[in-house]
């Protein structure tokens, strides 16, 4: 008897899970738990910037030190340099050796987890220890104030993943809030947490509340940091960050903004990540970059390097954008 335990035929019956656990060569199983670890595209990631996280039963994958990204197919493709039928087909020939090799043992369900949501935080006053870190940077309690930008002592995070519930609550220094004008915290930044530096609560692109639309330039940054930097050195311009890493600001919303805007420049980090990000605004919207080349982004060449010295290379990059629609427009 021929035996067809170990017949797969389509990609669809191969877990995704599976797929992550054994190119990665992972630690643990994947039983619906996001992972983070250092980049396998990027050997000079010391940082780890690659997430494998669970969505609808399934995995995917997003490198941020390499803006690659996608499904279990998507990343055996990249992993070995293969066009996608290749990449498919080398997927099922490893798993049927892995069945005939497990005596057809089936890898373990999937079921994604619940997510954490925050419980409760609160607020706290402002300590020596705060000012240091921003004014490194140059940000001052007055434009910290402006973007409603405050110190926490605590916040609580819980869920409830099938009737077993479990939270955690952290305290410690040099943990800040990001909030909107009507009070909603939308996101916790904590600079010195490797793992949870930024917790997304809610999509907002900042910014946003604080757009006068008085000034001809609208300058996208890749972070509120970056923009605060950028309004402290006194230029002519507005700015909006997108409300994390990776992610691209909707066609409607550019629309309105270029109708608002007469120049708009993106101004991302100065890596991989960055410049693939400005390349995707470009081709999508049309918009062109600003590479500052100095540090990996605008605040730590304020930070390494002073106001004086970044300004020196950042104005005639901003003016030349200016002055080149300016001749377009016919103004000069």
């Amino acid at each position: 008897m021929i035996s067809t335990k170990h017949i797969v035929t389509s990609i669809a019956e191969v877990p995704s899970s599976w797929v992550f656990e054994t190119y990665c060569n992972l630690a643990e199983r994947l039983l619906g738990q996001d992972v983070k670890i250092k980049s396998l595209f990027n050997p000079r990631d010391s940082v780890p910037s690659m997430v494998i996280f669970c969505r609808e039963d399934r995995y995917f994958f997003k490198d941020f030190s390499t803006d690659k990204g996608g499904d279990s197919t998507a990343f055996v493709s990249f992993f070995f340099n293969l066009p996608k039928g290749q990449a498919i087909n080398k997927i099922l020939e490893d798993y049927r050796e892995y069945l005939k090799s497990s005596g057809g043992r089936s890898p373990v369900v999937v079921k994604q987890k619940a997510s954490y949501k925050l419980e409760t935080y609160d607020t706290r006053g402002w300590t020596r220890g705060d000012a240091d870190y921003w004014t490194a940077y140059k940000i001052d309690s007055d434009i910290l104030e402006q973007y409603h930008v405050k110190p926490l002592s605590s916040f609580t995070f819980s869920r409830n993943d099938e009737g077993v519930y479990d939270f955690f609550v952290t305290q410690k220094a040099y943990v800040y809030g990001y909030f909107r004008e009507d009070g909603s915290l939308y996101k916790i930044y904590q600079p010195y947490n490797k793992d949870k530096k930024f917790m997304k609560l809610a999509t907002y692109i900042q910014g946003m509340d604080q757009l006068k639309f008085d000034k001809e330039h609208l300058v996208i940054t890749s972070s509120l940091k970056d923009g605060m930097c950028l309004k402290k050195l006194g230029y002519p311009v507005e700015f909006i960050a997108p409300d994390s890493e990776g992610s691209v600001i909707r066609e409607e919303v550019i629309t309105y903004l270029k109708s608002k805007y007469k120049v708009i420049t993106c101004m991302f980090d100065n890596d991989t990540a960055g410049i693939k990000a400005m390349e995707r605004y470009h081709e999508l919207y049309g918009l062109p970059s600003i590479l500052l080349p100095m540090e990996k982004d605008l605040s730590d060449s304020v930070k390494k390097h002073g106001q004086k010295a970044v300004k020196q290379v950042l104005t005639p990059l901003l003016n030349a954008y200016e002055q080149t629609t300016e001749k377009s427009n016919g103004t000069i």
